[in-house]
């Protein structure tokens, strides 16, 4: 299911980033008094009254564009604008309507997007009476709020919630693989959808950023339904250009969290740079089996063990994720980008393995009889049994007597040795050590 997107715009210090940080619940935004300190637009997630919901943060409005870099920062929030369910306006109580408050309120009406008109920094009762002359915005009823004390947030999202499209679920169909194409700009990723689904269906340019939507494609494989995902190529947030390009991180991200597995693009022709494991990072985070393919592996010259060189170096910098299958193709010419597919529907099947209890108990006692628990303050860990509680990703429980004595690198040993025995390749593991009658660790 995609959350439904909250954009929160407005003028520029008018508390957006402040309001940004308590929905998400984490310092995320920089939050200064100087105007035009977001510049780069900022996108979470929060629930409320049981609704998930993302949210995007962008910088001030200016419609006059008199600086270069507020024209960058309009373009960038009228994207969010065009993107977004619905549209949180923020405006501050202390200066009431000002003429630009009064030129976004014009661009907003011609949106015919949902609408909420947040009257921030109301602290007292005074200033909430005051947000009543907001009106004249003719946007609907105003709501006032603190983003800074948290006063009325939750009035402000009760109003949020309504105006939501009711939740809608994607067609659940587990005989279809969603496979979404990622990584970053300019290193194959159209040109290898296009392979794949056997006509041009993405635009193919040298220019970086060239693809701005993830587009959806279904192609039959194997006797094998699949729907494919080419994403915008993803940059880090402090690295991605001005304009457009930086929503389109946004939109990529959204596609990983709709897929199943993500194939992960890498220039062959390039060192493997912090961008990449960024991605990968991104995919793991998100519970997705990862395929990584090593593109414009002809434009490489080759000698007897060149292969295992590049696949060493990276997987070195992709250590993290070492389950992840890689293949080496060239999306120009075709070579062996058939096996992509093979690779991310064996990556999906792995996702939906379930290991009885029975047999995987035993296991886990062959490993402890092998490998001492770790121990401390005079305890050692015990590890009494273990059940698969979850598949997409697979999830096990270990019920032991005290979790605090899990250390990461038992953890990391356990799935390690899961892996040898049941496989599990291409997709990451949920390991939960929990205590007898205590709740999940």
């Amino acid at each position: 299911m995609t959350k439904p997107l909250i954009a929160l715009v407005g003028r520029p210090n008018v508390g957006k980033s402040t309001l940004f940080n308590r929905l998400v619940g984490e310092r995320v935004a920089i939050v200064e008094d100087v105007p035009g300190t977001t510049r780069d637009r900022l996108y979470g997630e929060f629930e409320w009254n049981g609704r998930e919901l993302a949210v995007v943060d962008t910088g001030g409005l200016l419609p006059d564009r008199a600086e270069p870099i507020s024209e960058d920062i309009y373009a960038q929030a009228q994207v969010a604008i065009e993107e977004a369910e619905v549209i949180v306006f923020l405006v501050d109580v202390r200066t009431g309507a000002t003429s630009l408050d009064r030129e976004i309120a014009d661009l907003l009406r011609r949106t015919r997007k949902p609408v909420v008109v947040a009257v921030n920094k109301a602290d007292n009762v005074q200033q909430e009476i005051g947000a009543l002359e907001f009106h004249e915005l003719g946007l609907g009823d105003p709501v006032a709020f603190s983003a800074l004390r948290g006063i009325s947030t939750g009035d402000l999202l009760d109003r949020v919630v309504e105006l939501v499209p009711p939740a809608e679920v994607e067609p659940s169909n587990p005989e279809v693989a969603r496979v979404a194409i990622v990584g970053r700009p300019n290193v194959g990723k159209s040109s290898l959808l296009n392979v794949l689904a056997g006509e041009n269906r993405s635009v193919v340019s040298p220019v970086p950023g060239t693809t701005r939507d993830a587009v959806d494609t279904d192609i039959v494989y194997d006797n094998r339904e699949i729907v494919l995902v080419d994403t915008a190529g993803i940059r880090r947030p402090g690295k991605v250009g001005l304009g457009i390009e930086r929503y389109s991180v946004l939109r990529a991200m959204r596609a990983i969290s709709r897929a199943d597995v993500a194939v992960l693009v890498i220039d062959a022709t390039q060192p493997l740079v912090a961008q990449d494991a960024h991605v990968a990072g991104f995919v793991q985070e998100e519970g997705k089996g990862l395929v990584v393919a090593v593109n414009k592996w002809d434009a490489v010259e080759k000698e007897s063990n060149t292969m295992a060189e590049y696949e060493r170096s990276i997987r070195h910098q992709l250590r993290f994720m070492p389950y992840a299958p890689m293949v080496f193709i060239s999306a120009k010419t075709g070579q062996r980008v058939e096996r992509v597919l093979d690779a991310a529907l064996s990556v999906r099947e792995e996702r939906e393995k379930r290991v009885p209890t029975g047999p995987l108990n035993q296991v886990v006692r062959h490993i402890l009889a092998q490998h001492q628990p770790p121990s401390s303050g005079g305890r050692q860990l015990k590890i009494y049994y273990v059940t698969q509680v979850g598949i997409d990703p697979p999830a096990f429980v270990f019920m032991v007597n005290d979790p605090e004595l899990v250390h990461f690198s038992f953890r990391r040993f356990m799935e390690n040795r899961l892996r040898e025995q049941f496989g599990f390749a291409g997709t990451p593991l949920r390991l939960y050590f929990r205590a007898r009658g205590k709740g999940r660790t």
